[in-house]
């Protein structure tokens, strides 16, 4: 049964005529045996709306009851589906010109009506419109059939030349954006401009008292017959005034166009001044008859303003100077996919302001409309960016292929000119992470190269079209492997120096190095290039809400596994943005990422198919503990929290309490007993360390006190019997291993050494497998060790104890490593060699030593004679 239509005027003289095209479609996912004209049904096709995507990528571990994707219902099918719609439009598309636009169809569509093959496009991301007229049959029953295909691109494959090849995060299909029939005059504005509105504005020049904006536009007329017309350009403020007007008359022979530039100026602008003045005119542009009957008109937000990047001081905005901090974004969310409706982002937005972000790096692809006006309209500065992703060839191809070259040129024609008009966007991306040379990882689809592709050509020829497409915008990009430290036979090609603007993604302290080191890393990208305008583009730590640390430098991180406690990436966070906050010639700064978000590519944290990097979680239910260090920081918004409130069960009777404040006194009280008081915590980070907690419930409260009001958060924690009366360390791990009948917590309490772990390789010596250690039901505590001369500082009661040393050898033979173990500086071990004194490879050996503690403290030191100490569990009862 067809739908009957009913149109949407986009204005109050029914100048044009939109019809969203949602509700009423019929979806099969797979190909089909007929030919598209001889499909005559799809009544055993599964009834859909549009937006429609049929993935459902990515779920988390823990409480599944909790949320929408499961393991048992999750569709990561990738490959061709149809979608059908009989509808019935408007008798008043007759004499029209017909139009239908697809706001994204992923990856690729071929669409038929009424049996007539239209077209087709190739990418994900942008809009595509197609010429309908000749086929329509206004106010009678047609058939539209749309197939989709997001193959994963591969040789051979129908998807071989359509960006994105490769990238970490799951590539969606589907109709996920909005279906619309369009109808215009004959003589009509281009509808066919790369998706694009056909009219593109510039502010040329701003002066105290005048701003000149250059507005460039398409008329076409496709009518039977020459037409004279009237081209008025018009800029309104938001009372619906005029502020500026051009009128020129136009001559348009039949079926052909013109281009016309006009200036319109203004007097005494009101500029757009981002997130402290957002400020809106209307651009409106019509073609008027003779008669003054209006063909066709468009009316677009338009903020006056103008962007210069210093390579020594950041970004200036109308030539005031404008700190950018942000995050990127991903379109899905948990149950949805990318088919998300407006109101979902209009959500997310929300949740990024409410932290405090002004700029949002929409990663990796075109984003829709929808995220472009909420920018405009908040004063969000954006970063617009292609699919070029890792990767730019297949099969192990050195050259491009033509066909990817033209699908490139496309996608960036397509954000450039269908985004052009937005105030918020500062930049245009020309690709992503393809500096990897040849050494790119293996789940991204890497292999052993000794020569990788050279993407500087092809890298030119994008930059040069973007240039030539807007020359009022710097183009960018972004690169990870500039100045790292790799070893012999890497190549890495430095791709930044293509582009105006360079970005640079670096996971200091996660994928490398320590985060002290990202500080110099940054001085010396900036020292190579020091006329070119640096940011950060990504930097961050995967955080599990489920999986927690008692002290994050307690061991290895496991940034391709499952370790990945959510204190650990608040750590990150923390530690990198006291160096980024101190580095002014940043033009930009973008954490990774603002929500957790689908990657077939991750199988880490709490969670399957999903990059757990967000600040907040897939389904938006929970903002981790991140999510408050940058509110506290970026924000002036009274903000109080306490960290670690998801670690309920507590491993230890003592612990520091940390609360991110930006209160200028921060009062901290547990069970109704203050704790003191903390005035302007650096970098809004307040900790009280050394707490006891009693056994059973602790009411913990945080108090951010100010002049006029007081803001405070709550947790509670629960210390059960067992970690009341003993402490159980888990040697060199970050997060606790399982033993039998025990409950250790994380390495805590240390002073000196490094932790480790025998499933990770150390000095170039091959990893144990994990069945070595899989027999000894302590196998997870005894895999991680702590190694060095270092030592354990202890609180405990005073009182009489029994301390139970656990170790293993992971790879020393007899004689190799030999040291003493102190309490209280008094020798209780000596000499242990734990290879001559095992049973065998990997054996436990263990050690009880009956001490006494007088004054609140144990101190256990472990000094080295040969070697290095070693203990991979300290357990003290009494």
């Amino acid at each position: 049964m067809a739908v009957a239509l009913t149109g949407g005027v986009l204005n109050a003289q029914e100048i044009r005529t939109a019809v969203p095209l949602a509700k009423g479609w019929r979806f099969h996912q797979g190909d089909v045996t007929e030919l598209p004209t001889q499909v005559p049904s799809a009544d055993n096709w599964l009834p859909v709306t549009v937006p429609h995507s049929w993935n459902r990528v990515g779920y988390y571990l823990t409480d599944p009851q909790e949320h929408i994707n499961r393991a048992d219902n999750v569709n990561k099918y990738q490959g061709v589906g149809w979608y059908r719609l009989e509808f019935t439009p408007p008798a008043g598309f007759a004499g029209k010109r017909a139009w239908l636009q697809f706001d994204a169809a992923s990856r690729t569509a071929e669409i038929w009506l009424n049996g007539q093959r239209l077209g087709d496009h190739s990418g994900g991301f942008s809009r595509f419109r197609l010429d309908a007229t000749a086929t329509l049959k206004p106010a009678q029953p047609n058939i539209l059939l749309v197939k989709i295909d997001n193959s994963i691109p591969q040789v051979g494959a129908s998807t071989a030349d359509i960006l994105p090849l490769r990238g970490d995060f799951f590539i969606h299909g589907g109709l996920y954006r909005p279906v619309t029939l369009i109808a215009t005059d004959p003589v009509h504005i281009d509808m066919m401009d790369s998706g694009g509105p056909g009219v593109y504005a510039t502010t040329r020049a701003i002066r105290h008292d005048q701003a000149e904006v250059q507005v460039r536009a398409r008329f076409l007329n496709d009518s039977s017959q020459s037409v004279r017309v009237t081209g008025r350009f018009r800029l309104l403020d938001d009372a619906g005034r005029t502020v500026a007007e051009y009128k020129t008359p136009l001559s348009l022979p039949r079926a052909s166009g013109s281009e016309t530039v006009a200036t319109l100026r203004i007097d005494k602008p009101h500029l757009w001044q981002g997130t402290a003045d957002p400020y809106l005119h209307s651009l409106v542009v019509e073609l008027i008859s003779h008669s003054g009957r209006v063909f066709d008109r468009t009316e677009q937000a338009f903020g006056i303003r103008q962007i210069r990047i210093d390579p020594q001081r950041g970004l200036f905005l109308n030539d005031q100077p404008l700190k950018l901090h942000g995050v990127g974004y991903h379109q899905d969310r948990e149950g949805k996919g990318w088919a998300v409706s407006p109101q979902d982002v209009e959500a997310d937005v929300a949740i990024l302001r409410e932290m405090g972000a002004n700029t949002i790096r929409l990663t990796h692809y075109q984003h829709g409309e929808v995220i472009h006006n909420l920018a405009d309209k908040y004063g969000l500065l954006l970063w617009d960016e292609i699919p070029l992703v890792t990767v730019w060839t297949l099969g192990g191809a050195k050259d491009t292929r033509p066909g990817l070259k033209d699908n490139a040129r496309q996608q960036l024609r397509e954000l450039i000119r269908q985004n052009y008009n937005h105030a918020s966007v500062m930049t245009w991306s020309i690709a992503n992470e393809v500096d990897f040379g040849n050494s790119i990882p293996a789940f991204l689809g890497g292999k052993d190269n000794n020569v990788a592709p050279d993407p500087m050509p092809f890298l030119r020829e994008l930059n040069a079209l973007a240039k030539a497409e807007d020359p009022s915008r710097p183009t960018t990009l972004a690169t990870c492997c500039e100045l790292k430290a790799y070893g012999p036979g890497v190549d890495v090609p430095t791709t930044a120096e293509v582009t105006d603007l360079s970005g640079a993604n670096r996971y200091f302290g996660w994928y490398l190095g320590k985060p002290r080191d990202l500080g110099s890393h940054l001085d010396a990208l900036h020292a190579r290039r020091p006329q070119q305008p640096l940011s950060v583009t990504e930097y961050g730590a995967g955080g599990a809400i489920t999986i927690h640390s008692d002290n994050v430098l307690g061991g290895p991180v496991d940034s391709r596994g499952r370790n990945q406690p959510e204190e650990y990436e608040s750590y990150i966070h923390e530690q990198n943005w006291a160096t980024l906050a101190d580095k002014p010639y940043l033009w930009a700064t973008w954490a990774w990422n603002s929500f957790d978000f689908s990657s077939p590519v991750r199988g880490e944290g709490d969670a399957r198919d999903i990059n757990t990097k967000g600040l907040v979680t897939y389904d938006r239910k929970i903002r981790k503990d991140a999510y408050y260090f940058y509110k506290a920081n970026w924000t002036q918004k009274p903000t109080v929290h306490i960290t670690g409130g998801r670690y309920v069960d507590r491993a230890y009777a003592v612990t520091p309490i940390r609360v991110y404040s930006n209160a200028p006194h921060t009062e901290l009280l547990i069970n109704g007993r203050s704790l003191g008081t903390l005035d302007d915590c650096p970098q809004k980070i307040c900790v009280w360390t050394g707490v006891q907690l009693s056994q059973g419930s602790n009411q913990i409260v945080a108090r951010g006190l100010w002049i006029d009001n007081a803001t405070e958060d709550q947790v509670e924690w629960q210390l059960r019997a067992e970690a009341a009366n003993a402490v159980r360390i888990d040697s060199g791990a970050l997060v606790a291993g399982k033993a039998a009948g025990r409950r250790f917590g994380s390495d805590d309490f240390f002073e000196g050494g490094t932790g480790n772990t025998v499933y990770a390789p150390m000095d170039g010596r091959k990893p144990f497998d994990r069945v070595a250690l899989s027999a000894n039901p302590d196998h997870e505590i005894l895999a991680t060790y702590r190694e060095g001369d270092f030592r354990y500082r202890v609180p405990l009661d005073n009182g009489r104890y029994v301390v139970t040393l656990t170790f293993i050898e992971p790879w020393a033979t007899p004689g190799a490593r030999q040291f003493d173990v102190l309490v209280n500086g008094r020798k209780v071990i000596s000499g242990l060699d734990i290879a001559a004194a095992a049973s065998a490879p990997l054996a436990t050996v263990t050690r009880h030593i009956r001490v006494e503690v007088k004054n609140g403290q144990l101190d256990l030191r472990f000094a080295p004679i040969v070697g290095e100490a070693i203990v991979s569990a300290v357990e003290i009862t009494r």
